[in-house]
């Protein structure tokens, strides 16, 4: 089986999604799937340095990559526009018996549908939470516009809709599509055990042995909350803790974020990293207290299943897909999208560090038996089966 997953970029700096297909992509051909990946050189407001028009090894997947249109207007550019993409689809699409496209309103996900479709290709897509109420809200009147006179008839007339929740899917189904919708998770790489992490990270930070650490990684997005998030820390100064916030974002919004640390006067007690991977995001997973991400809306929200992989208790606001689980498995704190709300939860916590280490371990012996690649990868093979079976049997 030959499957080709289209998305507009893998770029770090999109965050989970993108790596999703990434590893998404490597389980598949641990399991001999032919699967790889269209792209964009999309890297934010750059491009990556990678060798175009051609099959690359990257990040241990073949992925093929083409140049991203890049002028100055950054709507123009975020539509990752790819004339050489879209040659190359419509020579090679039929090379393969199934496309995954991820994401939707953007240029490579829209016109790899459109070419599959004329070429009688099944495809599916996966949204990535862009079906949502917050995200349709972003931006609305260029969405129902782009929704009825493009997209929408892509969608429709794709072999399924992948969901990685039931909430993506209850929300999405409001919207009526026809094509039938099926829900598979993403997988959560696990991370590499960092020895004594809790003692390593507080000398990193200069921290006493003891002091609580409560750690938000996400994108730097207004959609992430941390407008709630840091007068909810502030109002709770004459407790102990230390506050992480890891992740990038644009730097205007970096700004803002960080003239509400200092408004909010907690900037002294917050670190702030960066966009980070490898050996430092391993170090802040398993040696913080806590992971916080209260969001107003998340289809997945990878940082949150990753903390549970690493034994972090978690504490999520009710728009994270992932809220109805971590309160049925008792992996955390699900709160409102208010201050007030989110105040009462971490001060609860702070109040019961040792206790909580429990719901950390439950958090980590679920995701590691639900939630690991190999098996979504082959929920994921079986749906393709399904698909290319029933294609085959509609053609004859």
């Amino acid at each position: 089986m030959k499957v080709l997953h289209v998305i507009p970029s893998v770029s770090l700096l999109r965050g989970g999604p993108s790596q999703a297909v990434l590893a998404m992509v490597k389980a598949l051909r641990a399991h001999n799937i032919e699967a790889e990946i269209a792209t964009t050189d999309d890297d934010g407001p750059g491009v990556l340095s990678v060798a175009l028009k051609q099959r690359t090894e990257y990040k241990q997947v073949p992925v093929w990559f083409f140049h991203r249109f890049s002028p100055p207007l950054k709507f123009v550019r975020e539509f990752a526009f790819s004339s050489s993409l879209t040659g190359w689809l419509w020579k090679h699409v039929c090379d393969f018996d199934l496309l995954h496209i991820h994401s939707i309103f953007s240029y490579p996900s829209t016109i790899a549908m459109r070419i599959a479709r004329i070429k009688h290709v099944p495809y599916i897509i996966r949204p990535a939470g862009a079906l949502e109420r917050y995200c349709l809200k972003q931006k609305s009147f260029k969405k129902r516009i782009y929704l009825s006179i493009i997209e929408g008839s892509n969608i429709n007339q794709s072999q399924a809709i992948h969901f990685t929740s039931d909430q993506e899917a209850l929300e999405s189904s409001r919207l009526g599509f026809k094509a039938p919708g099926i829900i598979l998770p993403h997988g959560v790489s696990i991370p590499n055990f960092v020895p004594d992490a809790r003692s390593k990270l507080r000398g990193l930070l200069k921290l006493t042995e003891n002091e609580p650490v409560i750690l938000f990684m996400s994108r730097l997005h207004p959609k992430k909350g941390l407008e709630y998030l840091i007068p909810a820390l502030a109002s709770l100064a004459d407790m102990r803790f230390t506050f992480v916030i890891a992740g990038s974002g644009e730097p205007s919004y970096e700004l803002k974020i960080e003239q509400l640390l200092k408004s909010y006067k907690i900037s002294e007690r917050t670190h702030r990293f960066g966009f980070i991977t490898g050996e430092k995001k391993d170090l802040l997973l398993q040696g913080s207290d806590i992971l916080v991400l209260t969001s107003n809306s998340e289809n997945f929200a990878v940082a949150v299943f990753e903390a549970m992989a690493a034994g972090l208790p978690v504490l999520v606001s009710q728009g994270v897909a992932a809220a109805n689980l971590i309160k049925k498995e008792r992996c955390g704190y699900v709160v409102k999208l208010d201050i007030a709300n989110i105040t009462s939860a971490i001060k609860t916590f702070l109040h019961n560090i040792e206790h909580e280490r429990a719901a950390g371990q439950r958090g980590k012996e679920l995701v590691l038996k639900e939630f690991n690649w190999d098996s979504v990868a082959v929920k994921l093979i079986r749906a393709y089966e399904n698909i290319i079976s029933a294609k085959m049997s509609n053609a004859r």
